[in-house]
């Protein structure tokens, strides 16, 4: 089948009519504080007496600690407060596996794990103190790779977990020795990602003040109430003692969702100085203590009919931990089964391991462990495509799940037009075309991918709660915990309030999350906010319109079925004798509902949980309500003398249910793809003695303007029922296929597959040099697959 004759729509959608104001593109609520500079992000946060904090790190990737003198560092003028690991509540702390010390107690783990602290009149004062402290170190025995971690006898980094395995699950779900011998096409090869940096444009900082035994702390954390949790644990106080209040956030991707240490550090300086203070990284310690991205070898085995049916898939997985766990554990449990949910394998297997080793934490990273799958599954099934002699879109429509299709492990596909996105994808980059009329050095590729909207992770709840004010000018007010880090979220939530209740998205207003004043919240993970908090908002508004129009019922005398707001105004039809149709502002009627004996505020309480379950150890359950898709499609071309890549065009076509906000979901599909794009082809660093050698943006290359292609960018005509007015998550999907659609189409222009990223000119070109050295002769060894291999 050619892809001109591809299905290009969907199932009968059969939903109601969406309100005009959803699918516009409003503006930004936050549009104007961002260009007029107003936005205060946390390093412009100020409080009177503020100081300045600093920390001394750990040059070492393991080492006993065995003293730290801090005397000079004190006699330093301007310094208020030195911390060591003996200021502590001595607690380890972390979201799923509590392995972490907010300053070392004996021992360092990796270099840049925090032994001291500073606080001090200003940061120069602060950096100045922290080289006056001397730590002597006992140098030990150090694992900088998985396979020394894993090696008999190897040095544990953490006493507590034999092996270096800070967690391992499996499973055999469907029998799949069974089906792989009823395959007649069977594929297989090991993949290996790597570290990728979140490169926020701003970096991590936090200002804490102290009000006798209690801490405020001024954070930009994409989970204020998570990290409140987690703070309060390792700081030793009971949850009521703290109190996170979200700035605004330059960009998260997952680096700033309270998994380090600099919250606590700053709280533990203004408690010692008993001032207030401000600790914001610089630049090299974003890069030597943020939790990129986990490394995994990932081997895929995949069986198929001869007729391109999926039979079997068996992978092995070792995830590269680093010396803390963060939510590394989640992120390897999504990286192994998430993907099943795209295809209807008949059975799967997998055993999964989490490594510890003397590297840098790693953690959540836009697409939680997806990137990772994906650049491996997916490069197996367009090695699959070539032994079937299938043209790969074929090959996915064959296979790809459906609204009602249910994966091994129990995930519940509600709305999907995967197919729909196969076949937008294929078209935007005239597939058949390209294929009909090669040209050399140029390939073609596709991959999919399969993300939540929101899942449950912390606890047996995935839910939110918002409450919905109207004022008596005429405004409402949105209170809900999740945050805004730089999404368009609040937006978002904005424009879902003012659908319901019939006003401008100017007149809403969105107060940013803090945890003594907002609705509890989970936070801006897990493609959720839109889907789970948009939910929350539109029952909150819609119990609030309701009780509009129940006050206008007194007030305009007509039954509160008849009535209706538009812009602002309630409207009614004219009376059962005739007369004009009835109309007042929304103020006009909150005024006087207030104003009235026994007055009462218009207030609208909503409350919404993911109808999603808990996944048991093994990773069993629908994780989600909701799951969004994407197909996307590459053309690449190879220098042929210097291995050179450079992407051509790329077309994505997304399953994000109904599109609320269209430039805000573009900008997230566009942003994403440009992430996808550096981690295929340009982020990297050189490493030294287990750390990077020049740890800043002169030797980390982030995609420019110059190295995007040109894009396609569609939605599918798609809609979740369960989702509010349709929608699901859209924040992460568009990132997850691009590494390995890169690599299949470099393969697919000379012939060389790349299995450890980044996909480097100097890879290709050694892999082209092998390949014309095998067409010329005898070699002494064999590749490792059907094109030259770079492993």
């Amino acid at each position: 089948m050619s892809t001109s004759e591809l299905p290009l729509t969907g199932v009968d959608l059969g939903h109601a009519a969406l309100p005009p104001l959803i699918g516009s593109a409003v503006e930004r609520i936050d549009a104007v504080e961002k260009v007029t500079g107003r936005a205060r992000y946390a390093a412009d946060t100020r409080v009177p007496r503020m100081l300045h904090g600093a920390v001394v790190r750990s040059p070492h990737a393991a080492a006993r600690v065995l003293s730290v003198d801090t005397a000079r560092a004190k006699r330093l003028p301007g310094v208020h407060a030195v911390i060591t690991g003996a200021d502590t509540a001595g607690v380890k702390w972390g979201a799923f596996r509590p392995d972490l010390y907010p300053l070392a107690i004996d021992r360092v783990r990796y270099v840049g794990d925090e032994v001291a602290a500073v606080a001090a009149r200003d940061p120069e004062t602060a950096r100045r103190a922290a080289e006056l402290i001397h730590v002597e170190y006992e140098p030990l025995p150090a694992v900088l790779s998985l396979d020394e971690a894993l090696a008999d006898g190897a040095p544990l980094v953490h006493d507590d977990a034999p092996g270096n395995v800070a967690h391992e699950f499996g499973f055999d779900r469907g029998g799949v020795d069974a089906w792989f011998e009823r395959s007649d096409v069977v594929v297989e090869g090991t993949w290996e990602s790597a570290r990728q940096w979140h490169a926020a444009i701003e970096t991590i900082g936090c200002t804490a003040e102290w009000s006798q035994d209690r801490v405020s702390l001024w954070v930009n954390t994409q989970t204020p109430f998570l990290a409140r949790q987690r703070y309060a644990t390792a700081l030793g106080l009971p949850l009521r003692a703290v109190r996170v209040v979200q700035t605004e956030v330059g960009g998260g991707f997952g680096g700033k969702s309270g998994d380090d240490n600099a919250s606590v550090i700053c709280a533990l300086l203004a408690r010692k100085a008993g001032r207030p203070v401000q600790l914001v990284h610089t630049r090299e310690e974003e890069f030597l203590a943020s939790h990129p991205r986990i490394p995994m070898r990932y081997a895929v085995r995949l069986g198929f009919t001869a007729d391109g049916l999926v039979t079997a898939k068996d992978i092995q997985v070792t995830a590269d931990n680093g010396a803390y766990t963060g939510k590394a554990q989640a992120v390897l449990g999504a990286a192994t089964v998430r993907h099943d949910a795209l295809f209807r394998y008949r059975a799967v297997r997998a055993h999964s391991r989490l490594v510890y080793t003397n590297l840098e934490p790693t953690g959540a990273f836009r697409g939680f462990g997806n990137p990772s799958a994906d650049w491996a599954v997916g490069q197996a099934w367009d090695l699959a495509a070539d032994r079937l002699g299938i043209e790969v879109p074929e090959l996915f429509l064959r296979n790809a799940v459906e609204a009602g299709s249910v994966s091994p492990h129990n995930h519940k596909i509600t709305s999907c037009e995967l197919k729909q996105c196969i076949s937008k994808a294929a078209k935007a980059i005239d597939w058949d075309a390209k294929r009909a009329a090669r040209l050399p050095n140029r390939g073609l590729a596709m991959g999919v991918s399969v993300h939540v909207s929101g899942r449950r992770s912390f606890g047996d709840y995935d839910g939110s709660s918002a409450i919905v004010r109207l004022t008596e000018d005429g405004r409402a007010s949105v209170i809900v915990g999740e945050g805004e880090i730089g999404t368009g979220a609040r937006t978002t939530l904005a424009q879902i309030a003012a659908a319901e209740l019939g006003i401008p998205v100017a007149d809403v207003s969105v107060p940013r999350p803090d945890t003594d004043l907002t609705t509890h919240a989970l936070g801006a993970l897990a493609s959720r906010v839109t889907y789970v908090a948009g939910n929350a908002v539109k029952r909150a508004a819609e119990e609030a319109c309701r009780q509009l129009l129940h006050a206008a019922e007194r007030q305009l005398h007509r039954p509160a079925a008849h009535l209706w707001v538009e812009d602002g105004i309630v409207q009614g039809p004219p009376g059962p004798d005739g007369g004009d149709p009835v109309s007042a502002p929304v103020g006009t009627v909150v005024r006087a509902e207030l104003y009235r004996p026994d007055g009462q505020p218009i207030v609208g309480v909503g409350s919404f949980d993911n109808p999603s379950e808990f996944p048991d150890q093994q990773r069993y359950g629908n994780e989600s309500g909701a799951y969004n898709f994407v197909a996307e499609a590459a053309e690449v071309e190879v220098d042929p003398a210097t291995g050179t890549v450079r992407v051509l065009e790329l077309a994505a076509a997304v399953d994000c249910g109904t599109v609320l906000n269209p430039p805000l979901a573009e900008g997230q599909v566009e942003g994403a793809i440009a992430q996808g794009l550096g981690m295929a082809l340009t982020e990297r660093f050189d490493w030294r003695a287990g750390a990077p050698t020049r740890p800043n943006f002169d030797a980390y290359k982030l995609p420019t303007a110059e190295a995007m292609p040109k894009l396609h960018i569609e939605f599918a005509d798609s809609y979740e029922p369960t989702g509010p007015f349709g929608a699901k998550g859209v924040g992460e999907i568009a990132l997850d296929p691009v590494p390995s659609i890169v690599a299949s189409a470099v393969a697919d222009a000379v012939g060389v597959r790349v299995h450890d990223l980044p996909i480097t000119a100097e890879k290709i070109f050694w892999g082209m040099r092998e390949n014309r050295q095998q067409q010329a002769g005898p070699h002494d060894t064999a590749p490792a697959t059907q094109e030259g291999d770079t492993r």
